[in-house]
């Protein structure tokens, strides 16, 4: 009997419980464990039920990977590297290809050392400079296999009048949720400022954007492009923006990435997974409104504990949508990572300050090979 794609609609750990839960040592995966019965339920997704579309040795190959756990970057956001696989496992590509995947909900800074111990194979991370900084910083073989965005998504949000060009903000403040990013930081050093000398950091409370661009005493925060915009316009908050992408800011999003052991131990099932997760970035790139009621419904089901609404989603996706297509080519389809732009984010955030003990090759946490053998010459997912 062939295994059907599971969808938990759980919530491993909400934002608050988060940090508490890390310092005190648990995984999210215990924590899952130690639930309640009445608090958890599971459900197949809506996939059809079409017969495996590939040869009887592969498909065994794969069902040998046994269940195979994809933890989320933000609850059941329609963000890159989530909606795709939320779009494959309704759409049952996972099961057409003699995968067992569970899909559950959790929060990217978490995954890191559930991927690394084992404890799931699949996760959603921020930026392909992120999965490098974690591996670097802990010794793990952390593989990204995807890389839906091949810009920044960051931005950086102004008070109305705070700053007509960069130069401007030479002595400004800036909040920040635990650190300044990266691609903002380069931006910022393209005016020749620098944290700590020309402007100056301060940590801020909670997430909300309306809040914190009524604050005293800062002048912005930085933000993602296709989440606090468009908080803000909801809102009718004035605020104006700068965008290291348009300051040709390299930078990635939207990334997928596993265990080089995995790889290793399951190589079709590891290709597989991403076979099917890239036609489901193709069928949310084609239709974002019916990728968003995907991800709303696994919203609505798990009790929303986040406040994700259909119309910040909506941005969200549309926004993440309009990005990813706008770089896809023949040459480099969806998803596909390209070695020379990660090379040159991870230059580029050297300069500073993300790897203090040096830039690391890229190639210690990429891989080409599940994505080189899945699109033909015209830049087609290959179904097979």
């Amino acid at each position: 009997m062939r295994q059907r794609t599971t969808i938990v609609l759980r919530r491993v750990v909400t934002p608050i419980a988060l940090t508490s839960l890390l310092a005190g040592g648990l995984s999210l995966a215990a924590s899952a464990a130690a639930s309640s019965p009445d608090d958890t339920s599971t459900g197949s997704a809506a996939g059809s039920a079409a017969p495996a579309a590939i040869d009887a040795e592969r498909c065994e190959a794969n069902r040998a990977a046994g269940t195979i756990t994809y933890l989320t970057g933000f609850d059941y956001a329609a963000a890159a590297s989530m909606v795709e696989v939320y779009v494959a496992a309704d759409r049952g590509y996972y099961d057409e290809l003699c995968l067992d995947v569970e899909v559950r909900p959790s929060f990217s800074t978490a995954n890191y050392p559930l991927i690394a111990a084992g404890e799931a194979q699949f996760a959603s991370a921020g930026s392909f400079s992120e999965v490098l900084e974690y591996g670097q910083i802990n010794e793990t073989e952390l593989v990204a296999v995807t890389i839906d965005g091949r810009s920044p998504i960051d931005v950086l949000i102004l008070k109305p009048g705070t700053a007509d060009e960069l130069a401007d903000l030479a002595g400004a403040t800036i909040g920040i949720k635990g650190k300044l990013q990266p691609s903002v930081a380069a931006m910022l050093a393209t005016a020749d400022l620098a944290d700590g000398e020309d402007y100056t950091t301060v940590l801020l409370d909670g997430f909300d954007p309306v809040a914190h661009i009524a604050l005293d005493g800062i002048d912005g925060f930085p933000g993602y492009r296709s989440n606090e915009p468009g908080a803000l316009e909801r809102a009718d908050v004035d605020f104006d923006l700068f965008d290291p992408a348009d300051y040709d800011i390299p930078g990635s999003f939207g990334v997928t990435y596993t265990s080089r052991r995995f790889i290793e131990d399951h190589p079709t099932a590891a290709q597989d997974f991403v076979r099917a997760s890239l036609r489901g970035l193709a069928d949310a790139v084609a239709d974002p409104e019916a990728a968003v009621g995907v991800a709303m419904a696994l919203v609505t089901d798990g009790g929303n504990p986040n406040y994700l609404s259909e119309e910040g989603e909506t941005f969200r996706w549309t926004t993440d949508a309009a990005t990813i297509a706008g770089s896809a080519t023949p040459e480099a389809p969806l998803g596909v990572p390209v070695p020379e732009l990660l090379q040159a984010e991870v230059d580029a955030y050297h300069d500073v300050g993300l790897f203090p003990d040096g830039a690391p090759a890229i190639t210690d946490a990429l891989s080409l090979d599940l994505t080189d053998a899945l699109y033909d010459d015209t830049g087609t997912l290959i179904w097979p």
